[in-house]
Parts: C-alpha cells; structure tokens; sequence
C-alpha cells in the first residue's frame, strides 16, 4: 500500500532533517561519536529546468541533465524532464567542526577530515535513505552521485569535472551561489557539502532569490573582501579565481599528514570555507532580493 505523504516539499524535506537530526548514522566516528552534519537546507529544481541544458553546454556534453540520469536507471518509466524533481541539499559543518578548523592554517583537523570522508559516507546513506522513501512511496528515484553513470571528467574550460555536479543542482534549487574559491555559499554558509536525488514527483520549484552566479560572493558583488585568498595554503586562489590544479595537488597531499595524524585514511582541506565571512551564512553587504 503506498503511504498518504500530504505535502510532497514538506514530506520530502522532514526525511532529510529526521536522518540527519535523529539517526545515529549521521556521526563523525571519532572518540565522542560526534555528529557529522548540522541542521539541514532542502530546496528543488525541476529536471526541465533550462540550467541543466546550460550546465552541458558550459561544462561539457558529459555533462549528464536529470532525464538521463532518471532514464538510466528507469529505463521502462515513461517520463518527460518536466516529470522530474531534482531534490537537493545542504549539509552544514557542526559549529565545533567549524570553530576548531578555523584556527588551523595549514593541515585539516581530525574533524574536518572526518567530515571529508566519514560525513561523506553519512551523505551517501542519506542519498540512499531518500531513494529508498520516494521508491517506497511509489516515486521512481535515483540518487546522481551513486549512478553507475557518475565519474570524474576532464572539462576543456574548468580542467576537473564530473558527469554530474552536486553544487551545480543546489545552485538551481535556490540554495546558494558560488564564490571566489568555487565553493558554494548557501544561508548556511560555505563550510557544508551537499547531495542530491532525482525523482518522478511532483514537487514545485524552489526560488531562486538570485540571477547571478556570484551573488552571495562580497569579492564579485561587492569588489571587497578575498578574505580566502590569505587562508589558501597552497596560493591555489587569486582573484582571478581558484585554481584546480594546485588545490587538488596540496589536498593529495594532506594524505600523509591524515595517516600519520590521525590514524586512518583520508585528506582533506577547506580553509577556506572557515575564518571567512561567507563561512557560516550569506556575509553582510550583500543585497538580497
């Protein structure tokens, strides 16, 4: 029997938020069995939406839209991109993981490599936990990032890429806009990560309170701030933008310090999403609609 879900946003958004707040899933695995993730941000796109044409023009014909996605793993559903909602989320860093990674300037803390890599682990089970509800409630559902047609791509204008952009379908969702260092800067802040699931549901378009990709970002909105310039240890942020090569080169590098450090195996960075004031919110001085 399929179960009466009322209100499908509403439905949707309290099984992401019971998880994260309530299931002993949601832990960093360390000493005080901590939680991974706060409080979080759920908005939705629609798979018709005219972003996700742009997003394979712009990063490449790789670049998987929604109904390719949802096709793959449903091939016998008859759907059209307008059938489909993209649901997606923002899972904020835990005060303590932020207010302890601040003080660092070189190497992560245990925390924050935990998130990288144990939270991550706690994203997946969500993404599965989400799929899992909608498929029981007679909605066809795939989560992105665990299709078998998800892999890291080499993009003639961005150099690393994927087949699918979990920031990219917060962006359309409403959640957030990108800054200096690429991150995402969402009302939470930018020391989060996020997921997403695609289903056949009909759920409303959240709204997106910009019209600029930049936005929230006080260095292009406002020409001030750049504060993630000086908390870049390996100078892989400028002005002119992040460069990939030399962040994910010092990141690979921070292996070796996680495994001697800290015991197990992960890496990880993120100054650059702490002591800045995109860190935990939308900075003041940027001009909402």
């Amino acid at each position: 029997m399929t179960p009466r879900i009322g209100d499908p946003a509403v439905w949707v958004e309290g099984i992401i938020k019971q998880f994260i707040n309530t299931s002993p899933e949601n832990t960093l695995k360390n000493r005080e069995n901590e939680r991974a993730w706060a409080e979080p941000l759920v908005g939705f796109s629609s798979g018709a939406d005219p972003l996700y044409q742009f997003y394979k023009r712009d990063i490449g014909e790789f670049y998987l839209l929604p109904m390719e996605i949802f096709a793959q793993a449903f091939p016998e559903e008859k759907a059209t991109p307008g059938q489909l909602t993209v649901i997606s989320w923002i899972l904020p860093h835990t005060e303590t993981t932020k207010s302890e990674h601040r003080k660092q300037t070189r190497f992560p803390t245990e925390r924050w490599a935990r998130a990288r890599i144990i939270g991550e682990e706690v994203n997946d089970k969500l993404r599965r936990h989400v799929a899992s509800a909608l498929l029981e409630a007679g909605h066809k559902a795939v989560a992105p990032a665990l299709s078998p047609l998800w892999e890291a791509r080499k993009s003639e204008k961005y150099l690393y890429a994927s087949t699918w952009s979990e920031r990219h379908a917060a962006y359309a969702a409403g959640l957030g806009t990108f800054g200096l260092c690429d991150g995402l800067i969402t009302p939470k802040g930018k020391a989060m990560r996020c997921g997403s699931v695609i289903a056949r549901i009909d759920i409303p378009p959240s709204k997106r309170p910009y019209n600029n990709y930049h936005a929230y970002c006080l260095h292009y909105a406002k020409g001030t701030c750049g504060e993630c310039i000086d908390r870049c240890p390996a100078g892989a942020i400028s002005e002119a933008g992040h460069n990939k090569a030399k962040c994910r080169e010092y990141v690979d590098m921070t292996r070796q310090y996680v495994r001697t450090n800290y015991n197990f195996e992960g890496y990880g960075c993120g100054l650059c999403q702490t002591g800045v004031p995109c860190e935990s919110g939308i900075p003041e001085g940027i001009d909402l609609e």
